[in-house]
């Protein structure tokens, strides 16, 4: 058990997130990644409407009465997504974190602001997650270029990425990307720098939404 600015402030035993997975991050694995006292996010878009993500949270609440959050990823899109909609029901849940990624999360914090929703921001650059922070964030997660999903476009790794944010930033900064075990948070807990995420050793766990044969160990391991 750590203790963490992040750890404080969330809740939580220690200073570890699952972040967003699109198609992975359903109740059962992140239940299972609060029961194991980290942090983890349901992904708004994994569920087709904000009705059913709504039902999603109200799931997650059954299978833990930890603390947990949700992901909302804002890219442009063919169809248009309601995301005005989808934050609507993050706001009507009760839930108390947002993990926001892909665009500026400007328009979307007064009313999580309003929820007292607190929000960590996920950013490939430093200088996108200090626009961040003038916007009024609470956190930022700060994804080198080894992380999956969207490295950004400077390709820079965490190794350089994640201090040259740490030493920019004010507010507490998630190491992202790249980290597999204990050896990449303990690498990193550098002042500045409250806690880490992890997605692909908990991608495989028996509880998330992938088949059998791509499952592996139980996350609370």
């Amino acid at each position: 058990m750590f203790s963490t600015v992040f750890t404080e402030m969330f809740g939580i035993r220690h200073p570890i997130t699952c972040g967003g997975m699109t198609g992975v991050g359903t109740a059962e694995l992140i239940a299972a990644v609060a029961e194991a006292g980290a942090l983890g996010f349901l992904t708004a878009l994994t569920q087709p409407t904000p009705e059913a993500l709504a039902a999603e949270i109200d799931r997650c609440r059954e299978l833990t009465d930890l603390p947990f959050g949700v992901n909302l990823t804002i890219l442009p899109t063919i169809r248009p997504v309601p995301y005005d909609e989808y934050r609507r029901a993050i706001c009507e849940s009760g839930v108390k974190v947002v993990e926001t990624a892909g665009s500026n999360p400007a328009p979307h914090l007064p009313d999580f602001k309003r929820a007292g929703v607190k929000v960590i921001h996920k950013a490939t650059s430093v200088r996108h997650a200090r626009s961040a922070q003038a916007a009024g964030v609470d956190v930022i997660s700060i994804d080198g270029f080894e992380c999956a999903g969207h490295p950004g476009e400077d390709d820079l790794p965490g190794l350089v990425l994640i201090p040259a944010a740490a030493r920019a930033l004010e507010i507490p900064v998630i190491a992202s990307g790249g980290i597999a075990d204990g050896r990449g948070p303990g690498g990193r807990a550098r002042p500045g720098r409250q806690r880490s995420q992890h997605g692909h050793p908990v991608h495989g766990d028996r509880r998330s939404a992938h088949p059998p044969e791509r499952q592996g160990p139980d996350c609370r391991q």
